[in-house]
Parts: C-alpha cells; sequence; structure tokens
C-alpha cells in the first residue's frame, strides 16, 4: 500500500500584509500588539438549516450555538467580538431565525462560560439515550413524557442525502458520489455517500 504522504500536499500557513490565517484565528501582527480575529475562508457562506424547515428544533440551532461558542471562547479582541456578533445576527435573519432567540442563545452561553449555571453532573452520567425520527414538531408530544425520566432523547432526521439517493436508485444501499446542482445559480455540490 502506497504511503498517504505520497499522494497528499501540505500547505503551511504564510504570513501575508502581517496577517496569518491559522485554523478558525486570523493573526495580525503590528509594531505594539497581536490582534486576533475569527477567520472565515473564502468559499464560507452564510447559510444553516432555515428555521421554518422540517427538522428538529435542537438541529436548527446547532451551527448559531457553535458560532456563538466560538465568538465567546477565542481569544479575539473586543472589535473582532462585535463584527463577528453582527455577522452571526445578519446569518440569523438571512435564514429566517427570530433575533431575539439568537439573543436569549447568547445569554445561556455567556451565564454557562461564567459558570453561573450549574449542571447535575450525577444525573447525566446515569441517563441513556434514545432516538425518536423526526416527522413533524409533533413529536415534541410524545417524547415530553420523559422528561422526568430517565432517558435522554436524540432526533433522527427523515430527509436526508442519504435517504433521496437511496429513494431514487431504488437500493437499498447506494454508495458512490453524487453532484446536486443548484436551479438558480446553475453551480453545483459533489459529494460522497457511503454505507450507513
Amino acid at each position: 500500500m502506497n504511503n498517504v504522504d505520497d499522494h497528499l500536499e501540505f500547505k503551511m500557513s504564510t504570513e501575508e500584509n502581517s496577517v496569518t490565517n491559522y485554523l478558525d484565528l486570523s493573526i495580525n501582527r503590528n509594531a505594539s500588539n497581536i490582534d486576533l480575529c475569527i477567520y472565515r475562508k473564502p468559499t464560507y457562506i452564510d447559510i444553516t438549516i432555515h428555521f421554518s424547515s422540517n427538522h428538529p428544533y435542537g438541529h436548527k440551532l446547532t451551527a448559531f450555538n457553535y458560532y456563538i461558542s466560538r465568538m465567546l471562547t477565542m481569544p479575539i479582541s473586543e472589535r473582532a467580538m462585535k463584527q463577528k456578533w453582527n455577522k452571526i445576527l445578519i446569518m440569523a435573519h438571512n435564514n429566517g431565525f427570530p433575533t431575539h432567540l439568537i439573543h436569549g442563545m447568547k445569554k445561556q452561553l455567556m451565564a454557562r462560560k461564567e459558570g453561573t449555571t450549574q449542571t447535575k453532573v450525577d444525573q447525566q452520567h446515569n441517563k441513556k439515550w434514545v432516538t425518536f425520527t423526526f416527522h413533524s414538531s409533533s413529536i415534541y408530544k410524545i417524547t415530553n413524557l420523559f422528561k422526568r425520566t430517565n432517558l435522554k432523547i436524540a432526533f433522527w432526521p427523515t430527509n436526508t442525502i442519504y435517504q433521496q439517493l437511496s429513494n431514487k436508485n431504488k437500493d437499498p444501499n447506494p454508495t458512490g458520489i453524487y453532484q446536486l446542482k443548484c436551479n438558480t445559480c446553475s453551480r453545483a455540490y459533489v459529494g460522497q455517500s457511503a454505507d450507513p
């Protein structure tokens, strides 16, 4: 078997105009100090699961939970934090999320970071996970019955790329490379599916 390093080309981060982009950070070096910002790749677009889509509520909030947590925990400047927060609010608006919901998430995450929110660690370890297939928000009527039990609920979406491919191909285990074209801009997304 060939060595993987023979087929991979690694690119080191280089400094341009006193700025180095490394992982999630953009490091700006000047004479007196170093200014840190959150780095966004040129290919990044502000699209998340739309608020009106038929997905579990928690799945819709996952991206914003990540972006806000990253903003609060990264060692970035106050100016960079304000810029990032404005970008998060714009992304939320463009994807149909109510602004008050995003502000509430930020308050919760800040409280958790400051240690004002206490979690019951022992109870978390004793809980077991069960999964439910998410068809619509009416599933919450059933899952709410488990709130006072030792079970934690996870949702399984019904509209995945794998399911779309298996419906079209009528193959129970479709694998391979697929291409999805946008009807508006004619750009294409190429991905790979594998056995579940």
